[in-house]
């Protein structure tokens, strides 16, 4: 009897040794992880950094090569651009002009619009209307932009030279316009988020003092949610400037220093295009002028988000 206790008294001993080491090791297992995660979310972190880094110094690396040969004030200010024969030229003042026309174009149709949109979602649309138009916009974002492109050279196009006869058959005043067309969702979108962000009780609270839905929307929420609004539109001239297969398709060659929207032009984006899908020997000065391009087209696009990063900071109202 004395033995079959002590035997038992063995084995409990023993299950319960068990248990505390199973638990140990599930404990030091757990730990093992909770050390590692931090780490490996650490180097998915680096990895951006790094990706962007790399893609910086390639740039400018092979852009200093370029301004060995090239002077930096004449390729900045020069209104010549003839990459290719024995009295070659570099200016970028006619890319330069065209990217800033279609951008401009393409915010001249993408703010008004956009921003009438979300004022609509925002404040006046139903729940139903809301259901229907929103995923309308989104696939309007979800279009590839080669679509938009094809779009642009035989829709738009045809149809203004019906109105502008002296519209040429690759112009920047079509790709502007549908590059707007584009932006839209964008706009509408962000500027929509701003806007809803602003609380209710300020809309009652201006309701209820005699305001009426107007003067509501335009003196209270639009001033309260400017920052996010500012904000959408500078990230939209972002994305017109960076803007590629559009201009590409339909604005043509030409690289026309030139301020008339009915001609064809060439942006710093479908110079790129054109250089890289050429015969441009690598080493030559041609084959580096796509990266001074490219990292003047990549300072543009950093100062933009820079300065939306800015407005947002600074005019942002918290509730």
């Amino acid at each position: 009897m004395v033995l079959e206790k002590s035997i038992d008294i063995y084995k409990e001993n023993i299950s319960v040794r068990e248990m505390i080491e199973k638990k140990r090791s599930k404990h030091s297992f757990s730990k093992m992880i909770e050390k590692m995660i931090p780490r490996f979310l650490l180097l998915i972190a680096a990895i951006s950094v790094l990706t962007t880094l790399g893609i910086l110094l390639t740039l400018l690396f092979e852009t200093i090569e370029f301004f060995k040969d090239v002077s930096f004030i004449s390729f900045f200010t020069g209104t010549i651009l003839q990459p290719l024969g024995p009295n070659a030229e570099f200016g970028l003042l006619p890319l330069l002009t065209g990217t800033l026309i279609s951008s401009g174009i393409a915010m001249l149709v993408a703010i008004p619009v956009g921003f009438m949109t979300a004022i609509y979602l925002s404040e006046y649309a139903s729940e139903r209307i809301k259901k229907v138009l929103k995923p309308v916009l989104e696939i309007l974002a979800g279009i590839p932009t080669i679509v938009y492109g094809f779009f642009a050279l035989t829709f738009v196009t045809p149809l203004l030279r019906s109105f502008i006869p002296a519209l040429e058959p690759t112009n920047i005043l079509s790709p502007g316009i549908v590059m707007g067309i584009m932006i839209i969702p964008m706009v509408a979108s962000l500027s929509e988020d701003a806007l809803s962000s602003v609380p209710d009780s300020m809309r009652e609270g201006a309701l209820a003092m005699g305001a009426t839905k107007l003067e509501v929307t335009w003196k209270v929420v639009v001033p309260a949610a400017i920052s996010g609004i500012i904000a959408s539109f500078v990230l939209a001239i972002s994305r017109a400037i960076g803007e590629t297969m559009i201009v590409t398709i339909a604005s043509g060659s030409s690289k026309n220093f030139t301020f008339d929207i009915t001609q064809s032009m060439q942006t710093m984006t479908a110079y790129i295009v054109e250089v890289t899908g050429g015969d441009a020997p690598a080493g030559s000065t041609l084959y580096f002028s796509l990266y001074a391009v490219a990292m003047t087209l990549f300072v543009f696009t950093l100062l933009m988000n820079m300065l939306a990063r800015y407005i947002s900071r600074k005019f942002r109202e918290e509730y």
